[in-house]
C-alpha cells in the first residue's frame, strides 16, 4: 500500500467515468497516495483483543414502550376536513 501511480488514478477515473486534466491527475495521485499511506499506518494497529463495535459508546434503546390509548374516531378525524370523499380526506389531484 501507500504509493499509487498516475496510471492507477487514470484507471480509477475511467472506471468512474470521470475525465481529469493532467494537473488533476498529478494532484489526485499525490492526495490518494497520502490517504493510502495513512490507511497503511492505521492497519498496523493491533486490534485482535478489541471486540467489534458499531458505536464507540454503549447506547441503549431510548424509545418509550408503546401504550395503547384511545384515538380519534373516523368522524372526529374528518370533522374539520375541508372536503371529504368516500369516507376519507379529499385532496387535489396531482398531475
Amino acid at each position: 500500500m501507500g504509493k499509487i501511480s498516475k496510471e492507477e488514478v487514470r484507471h480509477i477515473a475511467k472506471l468512474a467515468e470521470i475525465e481529469f486534466s493532467e494537473d488533476e491527475i498529478e494532484k489526485f495521485t499525490i492526495q490518494l497516495g497520502r490517504i493510502l499511506e495513512h490507511v497503511a499506518k492505521i492497519s498496523e494497529v493491533d486490534t485482535k483483543n478489541i471486540p467489534p463495535t458499531s458505536h464507540i459508546i454503549e447506547i441503549k434503546n431510548v424509545f418509550r414502550d408503546d401504550i395503547v390509548k384511545k384515538s380519534l374516531s373516523k368522524e372526529e378525524a374528518l370533522a374539520n376536513a375541508p372536503e371529504v370523499m368516500n369516507g376519507g380526506f379529499k385532496v387535489p389531484k396531482i398531475d
